[in-house]
């Protein structure tokens, strides 16, 4: 299993989350195994990012506020602004993110797959025509669509199975 290094692990109800800083910025959000060590991170911008992201699992409806730092191509950055403004509650196709930013299905697919930011930037309310469609390609050695339809659920748009 690949071990992902992290500047603070924090437990959430599906698992670890894994916070990276670059300088003053987040740089990374990584989905863990459950098994993941906690780890506190002691930098006053970790202490907010896990004190934010408690919050939305507290609120679903809750609004981010982080700094964080992307590093993407154009064709990426234009996706991931895309996916950004979809507001909690909401889902959109792909195909319909694909239409604002000229691009297609299957590139906005792998600019989500490749994005640093899960939840702050929230890929999980991409979906496909019919279905929930993939998530993250199982990064980090771990399935993320179980992930995905949490999210969905703690949001409101799909029901609990």
């Amino acid at each position: 299993m690949l071990s992902i290094p992290s500047d603070a692990v924090i437990a959430t109800p599906f698992g670890r989350i894994g916070l990276s800083l670059a300088g003053d910025s987040l740089s990374a959000v990584d989905f863990l195994v459950a098994e993941t060590p906690l780890q506190a991170g002691h930098h006053p911008l970790l202490q907010e990012a896990k004190r934010q992201i408690l919050a939305y699992f507290n609120e679903p409806k809750f609004v981010f506020d982080l700094p964080y730092q992307l590093n993407g191509t154009p064709h990426q950055l234009k996706v991931w602004q895309a996916i950004a403004e979809i507001p909690a509650g909401e889902v959109l196709t792909y195909a319909e993110i694909a239409r604002r930013c000229a691009s297609s299905p299957r590139a906005v697919g792998g600019a989500c797959g490749r994005n640093p930011m899960p939840l702050l930037i929230p890929c999980h309310r991409v979906v496909a025509m019919h279905g929930l469609g993939g998530f993250n390609a199982n990064r980090n050695g771990l399935d993320w669509l179980p992930i995905k339809r949490w999210l969905l659920q703690h949001e409101g748009v799909i029901d609990g199975q």
